[in-house]
């Protein structure tokens, strides 16, 4: 639990340092340009290599030290981070150049990701799995909850520069905390001898074979990804949504309230563990995010979007500490990384495609629909309003009623509705000894 604390800490404030950059970037981008495309291409130029480097980065997280793994990321991250920074302190900005040091530093950050998954049942006994995972979507509340506020002052004054510097400092705060530490060895490690790129193709291959074998984690996958579909427009609508009628430091305040919904669902799950029987934590949360996308495209309101994204960032910890539980204690823990690179290539691919579909749907289809004047203007428009922005909201309006949709079929998959009854667990279950030790640590 120690060393599980301190790796969540560093990697927290790593979170809130990214969280800055984004926002400022995004903002700074959308302002210069007043495309949606050009804004939708900074998320793609930070999602893509993830979805490309994935199978890798999860093969390398069960062969090599996944504490090594995620310094060696966080470190060569933060030195994207610092090339950006030199560039606008130049003066010599060039937007193409900011989508290249952005694939740049989310290729080596990709690594991060499936060794810091796979490590949390390295380090945590099952029975704690769902409330560790729950820590891990409260460092995402707390980034999500202060880090738009704090960029959106800090854009005030200080250059942007000088924020992505912040992120910098971040990286190398996150790679401190795991020089401090130590992982516990597997039971039973993989044999790192086959160095043959056809034996590497094989053990990244083993991740989709083991999800295949087993067709309510592959269902599960399935659902994931058409979620994160969704997801992926939502990301890429709300801060243009925000930014056509509103300032940046009102959307940095939007951003952060939305951002408590995050920080008390995700403290819930913590403190509470989500259902005993996760797949009602995935079902039940769901619908509640659809109601509270549809609520934030209704009007060009802040007080509204506010209270649509505080309902659906709420929802999040529920559905996604579930659904990691469920993998963590179905798959076995010597090919977990592999395994969840997988299910983040599937599911993160979508997001991807979001942005490229989001960015020109926008500029050339809803935007003109919703203009005075357009097709929709007299129809739709009465309802939801016209002008800029009103496209926007009401694709954020279809993209909660796909969510309801969604979940419903969904549900209706009874292999994905039974996961937990028609798989064995795979994560044994603590000791006595052990849980007295974690419930002692806890207590104190």
């Amino acid at each position: 639990m120690k060393t599980f604390r301190i790796v969540w800490l560093g990697q927290l404030l790593s979170l809130f340092g990214s969280g800055l950059t984004t926002f400022a970037l995004g903002v700074w981008v959308y302002q210069q340009t007043g495309s949606m495309t050009r804004f939708a291409l900074v998320l793609l130029s930070g999602s893509l290599p993830g979805v490309v480097l994935l199978p890798v980065a999860g093969f390398l997280a069960d062969r090599w030290d996944r504490r090594l793994t995620m310094i060696l990321s966080d470190a060569g991250a933060g030195l994207g981070a610092l090339a950006l920074a030199l560039m606008f302190f130049s003066g010599h900005v060039e937007i193409g150049w900011i989508y290249v040091l952005l694939i740049f530093s989310s290729s080596l950050a990709t690594f991060q990701r499936p060794a810091y998954s796979a490590a949390v049942s390295q380090l945590m006994p099952k029975e704690h799995l769902t409330r560790a995972n729950g820590m891990v979507r409260t460092a995402q509340a707390v980034a999500q909850l202060f880090s738009p506020l704090l960029a959106g002052i800090l854009l005030g004054f200080l250059h942007i520069g000088t924020i992505i510097l912040i992120d910098l400092f971040s990286f190398c705060i996150a790679v401190a905390s795991l020089l401090l530490v130590r992982f516990p060895a597997l039971s039973a490690e993989v044999d790192p001898s086959p160095a043959e790129p056809s034996s590497w193709l094989r053990e990244m291959a083993q991740g989709w074979s083991y999800l295949a074998a087993r067709g309510g984690l592959l269902s599960l996958m399935v659902f994931f990804a058409a979620i994160n579909f969704s997801a992926g427009f939502a990301n890429a609508l709300i801060q243009p949504l925000v930014l056509s009628f509103a300032s940046p430091q009102a959307l940095g305040t939007v951003l952060t309230l939305a951002g408590i919904g995050l920080l008390v669902g995700s403290v819930l799950m913590s403190v509470w563990g989500g259902p005993k029987r996760r797949v009602h934590g995935i079902f039940g949360s769901l619908p509640f995010a659809g109601v509270g996308l549809v609520l934030a495209g209704l009007r060009p309101s802040l007080p509204l979007i506010t209270v649509g994204l505080f309902l659906a960032f709420f929802t999040l910890p529920f559905m996604e500490g579930s659904t990691s539980a469920i993998v963590q204690s179905k798959v076995d823990a010597k090919v977990q990384g592999r395994v969840f690179a997988v299910t983040y290539v599937v599911a993160g691919c979508m997001a991807p495609l979001s942005y490229v579909l989001a960015g020109p749907l926008t500029d050339f289809v809803f935007e003109p629909l919703m203009a005075p004047g357009g097709r929709l203007a007299g129809t739709v428009g009465a309802l939801i309003g016209v002008g800029k922005g009103r496209g926007m909201g009401l694709m954020l309006m279809l993209v909660g009623l796909t969510v309801l949709l969604t979940t419903a079929v969904g549900y209706s998959i009874s292999r994905l509705r039974r996961v937990e009854d028609d798989l064995p667990d795979a994560v044994p279950a603590a000791p006595p000894a052990v849980k007295v030790l974690v419930g002692s640590l806890e207590s104190a």
